[in-house]
């Protein structure tokens, strides 16, 4: 439980708290429940009082036992009976439900108004029957003087399904484009509808034609307030005979006696927001006015705010317990909400025991500790020499220190440092110093990234007499802050766009300077009385001489950074091609990588003895009997081969004729026929 106090009113949130998982068995949920203290001391009003996904509306029945809610998904219906405090039982559709209505006192004839223009029937077992109407439906409501049921959408006509005779009626043709509410008087059963265009039209059930129309759109038109939209009625809700009151598509309630056509009350919520619901308090001069982010609770004399309650999550739909100041608002979130406040009315009989819990927590008030209190730690408390008031009614315990009287704390400090007061007079003059500096030349602190940029910034605040306010605040803009701490913004001088770029925003700034330099020299040549005459032509000239300059300058600066480019460039590839080949070579066998041929030595399989015959003719012998081996490093070839080679070049030499005095002939040229 949650307890919210809103323009001095105690609002209690019976729906927060930890809530356990579903899967979680009855074992583990029982040792949840006696381990964790804020799950063992929640306050659980309805057992699984929420839906899967969204709720859409809820009901309570006419003797107030049972509690009726709609939600998704899948689309289904719960019944809730506050007796028990549990779900009685749970139902699925087909589609979604808009609204539904409950027929009888208690949840035996309930009908449901679906999304895809379906109309469910429902008995105490289940599904009765189900029929479609022409158009989709937005509302319906029951009468039941005549058995009829009205439903209304978008469409002009008001269908009646009489449930006595099972069969539809002449529907009513109202002059609107679209219907968005209806709602029937209790008193005298007048029929009203909520249209499109603003209007609310009054039918009455026993004489079946219209009785007035009431124009809501004129009146907050005429309103001195831009209205986001158009002011369609929304929300529709009868107090007794002749009040009304109706809730628009742009945030506004207007209030209405049905004998006039003049609000005396008009509300804005001042959010631009439709407003989904009205309820009138059963016995106080209060308005229950919903809209999908916030209830407001108010006067309808005089339109004072009485209190409210906001909410993250979009709140649908209000329903509020009959002669009690309990309340439940179907959200879009998987609880619904349940409030209680005491100064709207008593609990109901079946929760009767909030008013006591609520009681007590008001008469459990506990004083404040923190206006006169100093909270201190238990080292702190050791370094004042206080540690031996622990335990007395001096120290308040509190976390992991205690709370000690502000008055004790500040003697205790004057005590245990004396020297405080001589600390606190070094930092006061250290401050009088420091503000004395400020007079004084600035010296700048060049940031952590872009020093470059930082100082050509500083140095242009400087030199120009006029200082411009984009390069005076650049430094201190937040909006550039990333500029000169964040190192992804760094400027890189390396780059090809960058280098590119010098030249011509140094030339820029060469440019600046050179007509400053000769329009001070102009300044100095002339007279005081022809200053103003010649200064024109002087500086068009000056500038135009100057700008032809530094122009052939320029241009031979972007030439020579774009051919040490496009050599820087051309070094790189190479570098990366001769990377690549070591990679390969790296790869290779040790032979292969070098460019080698790898020959591999000849295995002569001839005889020992032929090969010692064939190398008699090498080895001689000495008188001394050791054997002496002569041989040739060149390749021993056939004399047949090399007389053969001999003889074809001196055949080719006599074959060969010279070339010249041949002339090329022209080749034919061959025309294709057509065929």
């Amino acid at each position: 439980m949650q307890v919210s106090e809103s323009n001095n009113v105690k609002i209690y949130n019976l729906s927060t708290g930890k809530s356990l998982p579903e899967w979680l068995t009855e074992r583990k949920r029982r040792a949840l429940l006696k381990k964790n203290v804020d799950i063992k001391r929640r306050i659980e009003l309805i057992q699984d009082f929420d839906m899967p996904g969204v709720s859409n509306t809820v009901r309570v029945s006419k003797d107030g036992n049972y509690v009726l809610a709609t939600g998704i998904y899948k689309p289904r219906i719960k019944c809730f009976d506050v007796n028990n405090l549990s779900l009685k039982f749970e139902r699925c559709f087909d589609s979604e439900a808009v609204t539904f209505e409950v027929l009888s006192d208690d949840y035996s004839k309930l009908v449901f108004l679906q999304c895809d223009r379906y109309l469910e029937l429902h008995a105490a077992y289940g599904r009765y029957y189900r029929l479609r109407i022409p158009k989709f439906g937005r509302d319906m409501k029951y009468h039941p003087p005549s058995c009829d049921l009205f439903v209304v959408g978008a469409s002009s006509d008001i269908y009646r399904l009489n449930l006595q005779r099972g069969q539809f009626m002449t529907p009513y043709s109202t002059e609107a484009s679209e219907i968005n509410k209806c709602v029937i008087n209790p008193v005298h059963h007048l029929l009203a509808c909520g249209t499109k265009e603003g209007r609310v039209e009054a039918w009455d059930p026993r004489a079946k034609e219209r009785v007035g129309v009431l124009d809501c759109a004129f009146t907050c038109l005429n309103e001195n307030k831009r209205l986001q939209g158009f002011p369609s009625v929304t929300a529709l809700q009868f107090n007794g005979g002749v009040q009304m009151g109706v809730g628009t598509a742009t945030g506004q309630i207007l209030l209405y006696d049905i004998r006039s056509d003049k609000p005396f009350i008009v509300k804005d919520h001042m959010c631009d927001q439709p407003i989904k619901d009205l309820a009138f308090h059963y016995q106080q001069d209060l308005i229950y006015s919903l809209d999908e982010s916030v209830l407001k609770i108010w006067n309808k004399n005089n339109g004072k705010l009485y209190t409210s309650i906001d909410s993250s999550i979009g709140f649908n739909n209000l329903c509020i317990v009959p002669n009690s100041g309990l309340f439940f608002m179907a959200q879009e979130s998987t609880k619904i909400q349940t409030y209680f406040i005491p100064s709207l009315g008593p609990a109901p009989k079946w929760a009767s025991f909030l008013d006591s819990l609520t009681e007590e927590l008001q008469e459990s008030t506990t004083e404040t500790v923190y206006d006169d209190y100093k909270f201190v730690t238990k080292q702190e408390l050791e370094a004042l020499g206080l540690e031996h008031l622990i335990g007395s009614t001096v120290l308040r315990a509190y976390m992991h220190g205690y709370f000690l009287d502000v008055r004790l704390y500040k003697k205790a400090k004057s005590v245990a440092d004396p020297f405080e007061l001589e600390g606190y007079r070094k930092k006061k003059i250290k401050e009088a110093i420091e503000k004395q500096r400020e007079g004084r030349v600035e010296l700048y602190k060049l940031p952590a990234v872009n020093k470059q940029l930082a100082l050509k910034i500083m140095s242009d605040q400087a030199n120009a007499k006029k200082k411009k306010p984009e390069s005076a605040n650049l430094l201190q803009d937040n909006r550039f802050k990333a500029l000169f701490h964040n190192p992804d913004f760094e400027v890189q001088t390396t780059a090809e766009e960058y280098r590119l770029l010098n030249p011509v925003l140094s030339n820029m700034d060469n440019g600046k300077a050179t007509k400053k330099k000769m329009f001070g020299a102009v300044r100095e040549v002339l007279p005081d009385d022809a200053e103003e005459i010649e200064e024109q032509n002087s500086s068009i000239a000056s500038s135009d001489e100057a700008s032809s300059d530094d122009e052939h300058t320029w241009s031979k600066e972007v030439k020579k950074q774009h051919r040490l480019i496009q050599k820087e460039q051309r070094e790189k590839d190479r570098a990366d091609e001769r990377q690549q080949l070591a990679e390969e070579d790296a790869a290779k066998p040790l032979g292969a990588a070098r460019g080698l041929k790898i020959i591999r030595p000849k295995v002569n399989k001839a005889p020992l003895g032929e090969r010692v015959a064939n190398e008699t003719d090498s080895v001689k012998y000495n008188s001394v009997g050791n054997r002496e081996m002569t041989f040739s490093t060149r390749k021993r070839r056939d004399n047949r081969v090399e007389e053969s080679n001999k003889r074809h070049k001196e055949e080719r030499k006599k074959v060969v004729r010279p070339a010249f005095g041949f002339k090329a002939k022209q080749k034919p040229r061959f025309n294709r026929r057509k065929s």
